[in-house]
């Protein structure tokens, strides 16, 4: 059983496609998805996830909105950051050009509750009406020890369900986190600071949180081992040869080169030997309000700091081959 907490830019690219992975899975059971402002707006977020559900054959699964805003970081404090530290690669919802040898992505700057036009078109379906944080501690509860929380974009929605329910970290399986920078290998221009990654940088309150509480096991994908993971063309021609549509609806919406970050933390997670190398180490992240705030801490055990900071299992390279075989052939099968 598995909580999908993502935010869900679309149509295609690497939210959705890594939704899709944990759609398709044939041992997964996923019991909702939980939508959080990111890589764009949250409403535009959930119409484009619904949307996707609707044409992949997914709308069972019920779409929850959740926090728009990260706890504090805000636009205008980070553009004023900007003149006084330099710009930053990616900010997501709030606009910006990245350019990298993946791509180029130019998302449109607007509103937090402006939805562009839609071009796989508007959804029927509606998310449920309920908050994120008491969906996700509601669905915990009523399965104890049995659920992972997926979390692939900010951390703001399991920061508020576990400053709301106390024991809802220890009550699942654990957590796997897309998220963390250690020493990348790669001339992405997003990851040109090493300890920058967007997801924590964000919302760098709520990945503390997160970070620090009672979690049975915390995975933590890295952008060492995700930078290492192309979405390519050979697997784009692959998946387009299929009439799932899961493959009809990367076809027409997947278009466009870049790194499998959050389709690689679902692949692991249910393939765990796509992994071939992790670093157990404590994890945190800087909340300095400095030029490097947002950025990841981490220690070897022999160093950590006596501040409670918690284990995790920092995935740093894979089996290539593998996943990029399982996520073609998750794309093809029937779900």
């Amino acid at each position: 059983m598995v909580l999908i907490d993502q935010d869900g830019a679309g149509p295609g690219g690497s939210d959705q496609m890594a939704m899709l992975a944990l759609l398709q899975a044939p041992d997964v059971e996923v019991l909702g998805i939980t939508i959080v402002t990111g890589d764009a707006w949250r409403d535009e977020e959930t119409l484009h996830t619904l949307r996707m559900l609707e044409l992949t054959g997914h709308t069972d699964i019920p779409v929850v909105r959740g926090a728009v805003f990260p706890l504090v970081r805000n636009e205008e404090q980070t553009r004023m950051e900007e003149v006084l530290n330099g710009k930053v690669a990616w900010l997501g919802a709030w606009g910006g050009v990245v350019a990298s040898a993946a791509g180029t992505a130019k998302p449109e700057a607007h509103g937090p509750y402006e939805i562009p036009p839609m071009p796989e078109g508007l959804p029927a379906t509606k998310a449920l009406d309920e908050d994120a944080a008491h969906f996700l501690i509601r669905q915990v509860r009523a399965h104890p020890h049995q659920v992972t929380i997926y979390a692939a974009g900010p951390l703001t929605n399991i920061a508020l369900a576990v400053a709301i329910d106390p024991e809802f970290a220890a009550l699942t399986k654990g957590i796997v986190v897309m998220g963390g920078s250690i020493n990348p290998q790669t001339n992405d221009p997003e990851s040109a600071d090493p300890r920058h990654e967007f997801n924590f940088w964000f919302d760098p309150e709520a990945a503390h949180i997160v970070l620090g509480a009672d979690w049975p096991r915390i995975e933590v994908t890295t952008v060492d081992v995700s930078a290492k993971a192309p979405f390519t063309q050979e697997m784009l021609n692959l998946i387009a040869k299929s009439e799932t549509p899961a493959a009809r609806y990367i076809a027409a919406w997947s278009q466009r080169p870049t790194l499998m970050w959050d389709e690689l933390e679902a692949c692991a997670w249910i393939d765990p030997a796509i992994i071939t190398r992790e670093v157990d180490l404590y994890m945190d992240v800087d909340l300095s309000h400095g030029p490097s705030y947002g950025d990841t801490l981490a220690w070897p055990p022999a160093l950590k700091p006596a501040t409670g900071v918690r284990l995790v299992h920092a995935q740093m390279d894979l089996d290539l081959t593998r996943f990029q075989k399982d996520f073609v052939g998750l794309m093809t099968g029937t779900p």
